[in-house]
Formats: C-alpha cells, sequence, structure tokens
C-alpha cells in the first residue's frame, strides 16, 4: 500500500491549483521549481486520506468544514527557516540605537510578525531582559503556522540550535536539558514570562493586538508578490507606534511599499 501511494503524480494543472490555494489563503507565492517540495510534503495526507490524486486532497482542503486538514497543509507548505540572532547587526540597532532612548521602566513592545519557531522572538526578548526592568516590556509573535507557534511555545531546542547565542545569553537565559531532554535546552521562565505567540494571518485583517514600538517584520516579503507586500505592509504600518521602527530582511526592502517611513539605513524603516 505504501508503495501505491508513494508514486501518486501531480499534474501541471494539479500543482497550479494547490499554488492558486495556498496563495488565496496566504498570498504566498509558490515558485515553479516547488512542485517536487509540494508533492513530497503532501504525499503523506493523501495517505492518511486515502486519496489517489492531488485533486481530491484539494477538495478536501477547499472545505471549510475541514479546518483542522487546511492547517495541516498551511503548515506543511510554508516554509519557516529561522535562527537565534539571525542578521546580528539588527540586534546591535536595537541594543545601541533604540533601546537608549527608552526608560528603563519601558513599557515597550516589541512584534516578531513572522516568528517561525520563536528564535527571533526569544533574540529580541534576551536583549530587552538586558536592558529593560522586570515586567516593563513584551514580546509579541505570531505566525500563520500552529506546528512552528507550538515549538515556539514549547521554548525547547535541540542544542545545535544555540551556536549563534551570545556565550553571556546562553549561561543566563538558557537552560541545558538533562534526561530525557538531554542534547536540548530551554529558554528560562525569566524570558518565556514576557513573550506571547498567537496564530496570524498577515494577508488578513490584524486583530486587536495593541501597538508595538518595534515590529520585526523579516524575511517574509520576499515570499509574496507586489501587491501583497503593499498590503501586508499598510496593516503592519497601523500597529506601529509613531516614531517606531520596523526591521526587514537585509535583502528586502519596502521603499517603494509606504510613503511615511523613512529608511534609517538599508532594512531598518522608521514611521513617521
Amino acid at each position: 500500500m505504501i508503495s501505491e501511494f508513494s508514486d501518486i503524480p501531480i499534474s501541471h494543472d494539479e500543482y497550479l491549483d494547490i499554488r492558486r490555494f495556498l496563495y488565496n489563503i496566504s498570498g504566498i507565492e509558490l515558485g515553479v521549481r516547488k512542485q517536487s517540495l509540494v508533492t513530497s510534503r503532501l504525499r503523506k495526507r493523501l495517505r492518511h486520506h486515502n486519496l489517489h490524486s492531488y485533486t481530491d486532497y484539494l477538495s478536501l482542503i477547499e472545505d471549510i468544514t475541514n479546518n483542522d486538514e487546511r492547517q495541516t497543509a498551511i503548515n506543511l507548505l510554508t516554509t519557516n527557516e529561522t535562527n537565534f540572532f539571525r542578521e546580528i547587526n539588527h540586534f546591535l540597532f536595537l541594543r545601541e540605537k533604540i533601546f537608549p532612548f527608552f526608560s528603563k521602566n519601558g513599557p515597550c513592545r516589541i512584534w516578531s510578525a513572522a516568528a517561525s519557531s520563536g528564535e527571533e522572538a526569544y533574540s529580541i526578548a534576551m536583549e530587552m531582559a538586558e536592558y529593560f526592568n522586570k515586567d516593563s516590556w513584551e514580546v509579541f509573535g505570531s505566525d500563520i503556522s500552529t506546528k512552528v507557534l507550538k515549538k515556539a511555545c514549547s521554548a525547547t531546542y535541540v542544542c545545535d540550535r544555540k551556536k549563534n547565542i551570545p556565550e553571556y545569553y546562553l549561561k543566563k537565559y538558557c537552560l541545558r536539558g538533562i534526561d530525557e531532554y538531554e542534547g536540548s535546552f530551554l529558554i528560562d521562565c525569566l524570558i518565556r514570562k514576557n513573550v506571547f505567540f498567537q496564530q496570524i494571518n498577515l494577508v488578513d485583517s490584524l486583530p486587536n493586538i495593541g501597538s508595538f514600538d518595534v515590529i520585526f517584520l523579516r524575511n517574509i516579503l520576499i515570499y509574496f508578490d507586489e501587491t501583497t507586500k503593499k498590503n501586508i505592509v499598510g496593516r503592519v504600518y497601523k500597529k506601529l507606534k509613531s516614531g517606531g521602527y520596523l526591521f526587514v530582511g537585509h535583502s528586502e526592502s519596502i521603499t517603494n511599499l509606504h510613503r511615511k517611513m523613512q529608511i534609517v539605513k538599508p532594512s531598518i524603516y522608521r514611521k513617521l
């Protein structure tokens, strides 16, 4: 039975339909070269439901009554690449150029808008815990994928993930796993108590999450077309306080997407 399902081919039209499904629900553009990746990720779901074509699976996830399977498909089709202290210059700018303008008593709120499995949010939190006094700061993380958010909430990572964490932070804010957690580390509760996660689809109207002093919208815009990028930046802009900062990935730019964002340096913008 396994060999029969493992060889299910996907037609060109079926792949186009899956690309359309993901775009309509998340705004993400799957490239023309992602067909083999899509089939490898969805094949087990066909087997699980005893389906014999990707058309049948598409019918299943397009049915709004099958929300759990739809979310499973989204989790499988979205890319969630991240690391602790990724693009370190952003964290240096946060520490040296932004935090000194705040009282150590805060309050200060930062949103990690494409939080993935939480590494970015906890990296920000370590920086904030060093500068701000207890309970005067907050990091809010969001993602469309419930799978990675579950990982983020667990705050547990394999030891290979710690290589970019500064040694001082590693000793102060990370706990080494023992027994069944051997080979892993846990983010300390000193950090976790001020970090919150929620599922958010950036292409939809944003929920009532308040306003933020800094927003990290990094390495996510590259997956959208120009119209979707502009709409997302517009939504995020409304959640940014006047004078607040927006960070995007080093390979991204929003210069032509919003006229009320002033470029401070490449990939860092300030709300006018």
